[in-house]
């Protein structure tokens, strides 16, 4: 295990939440005994207390995956796993001491028991929790844990992104995900244990303000201790006692930031990830917590049709991140796979990426933090508009954007897309309620990033106009972008996709920012016999150069937008648009690319 003392941005991205770490844990990755149960008699007959299950799967890939050992794609509502606890992973030093069954996602709806007690459930296919088990384990060890996932491939309601609800993938649709797909460990914590950390950046970065959840009452006597530093040097301290009703919000000034001439050696940019350490300890009575975090100092905001980092105009290249692998599907092939998509998305000449219809791992948010990646964060898609669809949507992305708050790589929060869930939204009076509503609700959990109320076309109140646009013509493009009065007829009517481009009210294109948040989607075939689909065609590579170089360049040069999000960066299963190939490897030099992404020879506002 790494010594607590080790700095919390400079690890090896293996701790499955890099954010809120802790020495003593324990992978609980590996082969899990499994079954399926599609004919829905588990929870009767109590499989839950025997566990006695004769498949074997590889946590954390799901059973529709190859790496997973079973790689079976057909129709498979629920399953269950199961695995026994040594002594060795629950023991205890103290005798106080609680052990925590964590869960970095299962798809959907999970319930867990411990030697035949239900300790946990919840629902949210991307959405971690957690289990208390320490009142459950027995003596001497050989714990049983089982976890029954139910995930079913035909509800349209349940968010599900872009999991497919056929037999067979098709168009822009993959290969379902279901069951445990993120990382599972247990922790030895204090009775009084830090359960949530959110950091905040206020404006002008001179201080930092910090919320810290606990798991109960504290007493009269508690104190939380912050430590802030910067390789190595202290940056800030503040001790203070815990109040006495709600969870303390500390404010830790930074005297450093206070020199004009000097602040900007601490804020954090894509071009310079500097990531500020932080170790905070609550204690109560003789119970002692202490956990690892970081930060990032940055502002986001927007102003005058301007995309803001650190208070100035940033212009956003971005690309859509599917987060999907051919052998393991949403889940990471591996940790260090998710370092190497972010440093291929950076060696492509992008600042940032659109993750698209998934909460990726946290693992890939923090090499985001600790190379220097803007993320929008978007919440998987449910179908259908229904109570029952809003409530769980509503949920599951309350739980993200908490789990999020913290990463200075998210600038921005996309609560829905392409009208997924609200079809109507433009004749339907509550579905436009339901996405303002979200977009506030966003908001209000976090004030600190601008949020996109409807991604592509039919926004209500967003904080920045979107557009999808996948014309093949830079010709096109250019005039479509070429000025404020374009940009006001564009979006003042039916958009490229022939939907409207607002919902509701007149969009503010001189004030807000207009970001071409879609576009491109260009097919090339290494073997024409393959099956591909996107949403126009190379034959050649000097094909896919020219076209690339062409649809760029006519948005690397208006004067008027603020950034744009090319689809996609790999292709995935049968959409032959990427800009690598699904085994990650580019369709053009990563120079070529480089070049025509960052418009070298171009600058821009």
């Amino acid at each position: 295990m790494e010594p607590l003392t080790a700095f919390a941005s400079d690890l090896a991205g293996t701790y499955p939440r890099p954010q809120l770490r802790r020495t003593d844990w324990r992978s609980l990755d590996g082969e899990w005994r499994f079954a399926y149960d599609d004919s829905e008699v588990g929870a009767r007959e109590g499989w839950f207390r025997t566990g006695d299950f004769a498949q074997r799967i590889v946590v954390p890939y799901p059973p529709e995956s190859p790496l997973s050992g079973i790689g079976d794609t057909s129709y498979h509502p629920v399953v269950w796993y199961a695995r026994t606890l040594s002594a060795a992973e629950v023991a205890r030093d103290d005798a106080d001491a609680r052990i925590l069954l964590q869960f970095g996602a299962v798809d959907y709806a999970a319930t867990v028991w411990v030697n035949g007690s239900m300790v946990a459930t919840h629902a949210g296919g991307h959405s971690p929790f957690t289990a208390d088990i320490t009142d459950y384990l027995a003596e001497g060890g050989d714990d049983l844990v089982v976890v029954r996932a139910i995930d079913r491939p035909l509800d349209i309601g349940q968010p599900r992104g872009k999991q497919e609800w056929l037999t067979e993938p098709h168009s822009i649709w993959y290969h379902r995900t279901t069951g445990i797909w993120q990382p599972v460990w247990i922790e030895q914590v204090p009775a009084t244990h830090v359960t949530e950390l959110a950091w905040r950046t206020t404006r002008g970065t001179d201080s930092v303000v910090l919320e810290v959840l606990c798991n109960r009452p504290l007493g009269d006597d508690a104190r939380v201790d912050v430590r802030l530093s910067y390789e190595g040097a202290p940056l800030g301290h503040v001790s203070a006692a815990w109040p006495a009703s709600g969870a303390p919000i500390i404010d830790i000034p930074l005297r450093d930031q206070r020199n004009g001439q000097h602040y900007e050696n601490l804020t954090w940019t894509p071009e310079n990830p500097r990531l500020i350490d932080a170790v905070v300890t609550v204690t109560d009575g003789d119970s002692v917590d202490a956990v690892a975090s970081y930060l990032g100092l940055r502002t986001v905001g927007t102003a005058a049709g301007r995309f803001l980092l650190n208070d100035r105009p940033y212009f956003v290249r971005s690309v859509l991140e599917q987060g999907f692998w051919p052998e393991s599907h949403l889940a990471a092939p591996s940790a260090d796979a998710l370092r190497a998509e972010v440093q291929l998305i950076k060696d492509m000449g992008f600042n940032a990426a659109r993750i698209h219809q998934k909460a990726e791992d946290p693992r890939f948010l923090y090499w985001a933090d600790r190379l220097g990646l803007l993320l929008w964060g978007e919440a998987p898609a449910a179908y259908e508009f229904t109570p029952s669809a809003m409530t769980d949507l509503t949920r599951e992305w309350v739980e993200l954007v908490r789990r999020d708050r913290s990463h200075p790589s998210i600038v921005t929060w996309v609560p829905l897309n392409e009208s997924w869930g609200v079809r109507d939204i433009l004749t339907d009076a509550p579905q436009r309620a339901f996405s303002r509503g979200i977009a506030d609700l966003t908001r209000a959990l976090d004030p600190t990033r601008p949020v996109v109320s409807n991604d592509g076309w039919e926004h209500t109140q967003s904080d920045i106009l979107t557009v999808h646009d996948y014309d093949g013509d830079p010709e096109t493009f250019a005039q479509r972008y070429a000025d404020h009065a374009a940009l006001a007829t564009l979006f003042a009517g039916y958009g490229p996709s022939h939907r409207m481009m607002m919902a509701e009210g007149e969009a503010d294109t001189v004030n807000l920012p207009v970001m071409v948040s879609e576009f491109g989607g260009i097919k090339y075939e290494a073997q024409a016999s393959a099956p591909a689909w996107g949403y126009s065609t190379s034959a050649t590579t000097e094909e896919l150069e020219a076209h690339l170089r062409g649809l760029f360049g006519a948005l690397l040069d208006s004067t008027v937008l603020s950034g744009f999000c090319y689809t996609q960066i790999t292709d995935t299963m049968q959409e032959a648009n990427g800009l690598a190939f699904e085994n990650r490897v580019p369709k053009l030099p990563l120079e070529v690319l480089r070049s025509i992404i960052s418009g070298e020879s171009r600058s821009k506002p």
